[in-house]
């Protein structure tokens, strides 16, 4: 088959990836030089909305509404905005081989794509439970969610299976805000995951206590310390039943697994460094190999605050390392140099009229503060977590714009504080006067 060849190549189709083409554009990318290739057979779009507004009963988001950039308030960039820049968006197209020596990327249907600068934007892919041979696992109805296709299957599930049982395996992201996406679609919701409170990769006890209390008050069936060991399913072969660890059998019409995921790093193994996980970076997103760079869920990098490397899995750190390495890679081209890379980080979500926001480090002691009754109209809570005397990390749930700025900066800032019990009772106002 015929070999294509670009200067630049973007390998991936999710945030990193839509976020890293339009830098290519702002710096001037020429008609020709670059391409995207994506397995999915769409645009680079948002991915947050999936397990949020895109599974709403009414009003629901849909394509091309959230396509990459307007989940930060940027434009939207469709199919045609591709076209117009003269940048070759190469959809359904699966890489099965990477050889980083030839610069060369092999497609499933013998495609060679020839690059001379390569960008890995490839995410993560899911855990899934016939990963680990749970019996059962391969039944109808039972879902994961990355990418739309999935999310496709889980509306039409949900159409089909109206007023249904769910679970929902796993207590993190995926599961906190697909049990609410149910819930508000009319199902009867069940949560089961092993931990003793949900979130605990983030969350405290305290916190986790509003969230299991909130949740809870909505009807949805909290069932933690245990985890799904096998599925039922009936002669149609559709899941019918979830057997837990600790003996019990919950009813499902649908089973949503969230535990967590994986980068998607195989076809670079052997090729490139790695560390923790992910394939090593500097603070420009450069690998060990030349003119390759990786962005997004499987970068390992340098985080200047802490002093260390780390790998982050979220949307806004796949926005920023996208934006970061196509300016680098264009500095370098120019002779130029641009700053390293000083990332702070945010993670949030929203569920049912929940929003809240997490900057920093969750290190070292914690206080909790304000309304956290799951009770109240209006419930407004925070925690500050406070390493060698200064405030390192910053939780807010409801909080304002404004508020939400104020515990970033503190996270940033790394205030010192002598005494908790004074810094409990100033709680946001602390934020707020920094």
């Amino acid at each position: 088959m015929a070999e294509k060849h670009f200067k630049y190549v973007i390998l991936g189709g999710g945030v990193a990836a839509g976020y890293a083409a339009r830098e290519f554009a702002k710096q001037g990318v020429q008609p020709g030089e670059l391409a995207v290739i994506s397995k999915e057979a769409v645009a680079p779009y948002e991915r947050p909305a999936l397990s949020k507004a895109y599974l709403f009963p009414q009003g629901a988001a849909t394509l091309p509404g959230f396509h990459v950039c307007v989940g930060s308030g940027g434009e939207r960039l469709l199919p045609e905005w591709y076209k117009e820049k003269g940048i070759e968006l190469i959809l359904s197209t699966e890489i099965v081989k990477a050889d980083l020596p030839a610069k060369a990327l092999v497609s499933a249907a013998g495609e060679t794509f020839k690059y001379q600068n390569l960008v890995i934007a490839t995410g993560s892919t899911v855990i899934r439970l016939t990963d680990f041979g749970v019996q059962g696992a391969d039944a109808k109805n039972i879902f994961y969610l990355r990418e739309i296709d999935d999310a496709d299957k889980l509306v039409e599930a949900i159409k089909a299976k109206k007023n249904g049982k769910a679970v929902i395996v796993g207590g993190g992201y995926i599961g906190l805000e697909l049990g609410a996406a149910l819930q508000i679609n009319n199902f009867d919701v069940s949560m089961v995951y092993p931990e003793p409170w949900c979130m605990p990769r983030l969350f405290t006890s305290g916190i986790a206590a509003f969230y299991e209390g909130y949740y809870a008050n909505k009807g949805i069936k909290i069932i933690k310390g245990t985890v799904a060991v096998g599925f039922t399913s009936d002669s149609n072969g559709e899941v019918k039943e979830v057997k837990l660890k600790d003996g019990r059998v919950l009813e499902a019409d649908i089973v949503v697994v969230g535990v967590g995921g994986r980068p998607l790093t195989t076809l670079f193994k052997g090729q490139v460094e790695e560390e923790k996980g992910g394939i090593k970076t500097n603070a420009f997103f450069k690998t060990s190999v030349p003119n390759v760079y990786a962005v997004g869920d499987v970068a390992t990098f340098p985080m200047k605050l802490y002093n260390d490397i780390r790998r982050v899995e979220h949307v806004d750190h796949a926005r920023k390392s996208a934006e970061q390495a196509v300016k680098a890679i264009k500095a370098s081209e120019e002779g130029k140099s641009v700053d390293e890379y000083d990332y702070l980080p945010y993670f949030y979500s929203r569920s049912f009229d929940l929003a809240w926001q997490f900057y920093g480090d969750n290190v070292g002691d914690t206080v909790l503060f304000g309304d956290n009754n799951p009770q109240s109209p209006k419930p407004k809570f925070g925690t500050y977590w406070i390493k060698d005397g200064k405030v390192v990390g910053a939780f807010l749930e409801g909080g304002t714009a404004e508020e939400n700025q104020a515990i970033a900066k503190v996270a940033k800032l790394q205030p010192s504080v002598e005494n908790l019990d004074a810094l409990t009772n100033e709680g946001l106002s602390f934020a707020c006067k920094i």
